[in-house]
């Protein structure tokens, strides 16, 4: 049987979908992103990846963020999405927005990790390879690395830019004091940083006082990842770790996170969310996003109905006054 051709929905941008600004940039990020860390890898249903992505792009999801070794096995969440790309986003690839990472392990031997210009231009070479791309919209250093001097790091990213391998780039995971010497640097060699990317949620709100103010004060987006704590900040362990779940498999996200102390955190939540007529998952977005120096926020799904109810996020409510003090309360 001959599949037939995708074609997005016409209505893509009227779908609910609202755009932020990215930093002082002419960008403009969907305020959902999605993710291919999870469940886009060799090991996964292609039929089902290909769903998925569909369906954020019917939605107005045009902000797609990868990584070299998102999998498993490493390199195969990228083979995926370049499938996906040949197959059905070709003819509208100036309407998506395409990350992708290097800086954690990817190969054997000393040039498959870390931050050195051999190992970031020669993973980008690979990266645009298997995704079927001439180029990526922005290409992330995926982590700092203390062995190699910053300048590096920092010109290596400003010349894959200059040789149009990139359209902008990022930083992921920084430390604070790092990464205001790394704008610094970009900035003064006319590659300004465009985003910066950390993990954010409300178990996790460092960022608060340290990378999303910095990100403010320098005119550069901000990109939350694990919104949902891996999973923590939705219905799925209130009764116990269910069979097949992130947790019950313990690769990155282990049972004893879950202790009796964030378990009624996690209940308090969701009685929170019900009387606000949303979901846990829901909540935790509309969270996040009700900060505008928030650009984006990167969502993971394992199925269709699953990225659809995260969407709900987009349609919620306001927060109180009272409510964000009894979040900030029931989460200290």
């Amino acid at each position: 049987m001959i599949e037939p051709l995708y074609s997005p929905d016409i209505r893509r941008y009227e779908n609910g979908m609202r755009y932020r600004r990215c930093g002082n940039s002419g960008v403009l990020l969907p305020e959902i992103s999605l993710g291919l860390w999870h469940n886009f890898g060799g090991a996964d249903s292609l039929s089902n990846s290909f769903a998925m992505a569909h369906c954020a792009f019917d939605h107005g999801i045009t902000h797609f963020d990868l990584a070299n070794n998102y999998g498993p096995p490493y390199g195969s969440a990228e083979e995926t999405f370049g499938c996906i790309m040949q197959k059905s986003f070709k003819p509208y690839r100036d309407e998506l927005f395409i990350s992708t990472k290097a800086g954690h392990d990817m190969w054997p031997g000393p040039y498959g990790n870390w931050g050195s210009r051999k190992s970031l231009m020669a993973s980008l070479n690979q990266s645009l390879k298997r995704m079927n791309l001439d180029y990526v919209d922005v290409f992330y250093s995926h982590r700092y690395d203390p062995e190699t001097p910053l300048e590096e790091t920092m010109q290596a990213l400003v010349d894959i830019v200059r040789q149009g391998k990139a359209l902008y780039v990022g930083l992921s995971k920084y430390p604070v004091d790092v990464a205001e010497q790394a704008y610094r640097y970009l900035a003064e060699h006319d590659v300004p940083c465009l985003v910066f990317q950390a993990r954010y949620n409300l178990f996790e709100r460092q960022p608060e006082k340290t990378s999303l103010l910095l990100a403010k004060q320098h005119g550069v987006g901000f990109v939350a990842f694990s919104p949902l704590a891996q999973g923590l900040l939705t219905n799925r362990y209130l009764n116990g770790i269910p069979n097949g779940s992130r947790m019950a498999q313990g690769r990155f996200l282990k049972q004893e996170v879950l202790t009796d102390v964030v378990l009624n955190k996690i209940k308090h939540l969701n009685d929170l969310a019900s009387q606000r007529g949303q979901t846990l998952a829901d909540m935790a977005l509309a969270w996040l996003l009700k900060d505008e120096a928030v650009t984006s926020v990167i969502i993971g799904a394992s199925s269709v109905n699953q990225l659809k109810t995260n969407l709900k996020a987009l349609q919620q409510p306001c927060f109180a006054d009272e409510e964000l003090l009894r979040i900030d309360e029931i989460c200290k």
